[in-house]
């Protein structure tokens, strides 16, 4: 548990230090596993304008675990379900422990810009952005709108 703390801790400094452009990520002040994390969406994406909330929790057997990551905000992406879970390949079998939070958080802004509807979690979307992507285009940004904006 001392190893585990004490990574918990460097990775919480270098995250305060050398804050990541448009990530914010604070620990829980009764809870050093628990993060709350808000995520701008990137400029040049259908999520533009929008700053998606998340929780992130570092489980037990961290760092030989993955973190546990959902957004907490509402979003229409083909990778992220009705719950706000995540697929993405560092979060399930391509995890390994010298992953840092950061590189995390980093991953899950580029799947913002760059959604993988070969991968999806939410089938339906998925699906329907490869039929027809103009509507889901404009899904995306309604949402965006109406769930991640003003939001904090």
């Amino acid at each position: 548990m001392a190893g585990l703390l004490r990574r918990i801790i460097k990775e919480t400094q270098l995250l305060l230090a050398e804050p990541v452009p448009g990530i914010r990520a604070e620990p829980n002040e009764s809870n050093a596993c628990y993060f709350h994390v808000a995520i701008a969406g990137p400029q040049v994406s259908l999520f533009k304008g929008g700053t998606f909330k998340l929780e992130l929790f570092l489980p037990e057997k961290y760092p030989m675990a993955a973190r546990k990551v959902r957004f907490m905000t509402k979003i229409y992406h083909s990778n992220v379900d009705k719950l706000g879970s995540i697929c993405l390949d560092i979060l399930k079998g391509k995890w390994f422990p010298a992953l840092q939070i950061h590189t995390v958080l980093l991953s899950i802004q580029a799947l913002l810009n760059a959604p993988n509807p070969d991968d999806p979690l939410a089938n339906d979307i998925a699906e329907q952005w490869e039929t027809n992507e103009a509507p889901d285009m404009e899904t995306a940004s309604v949402w965006t709108s109406l769930y991640a904006m003003n939001n904090i």
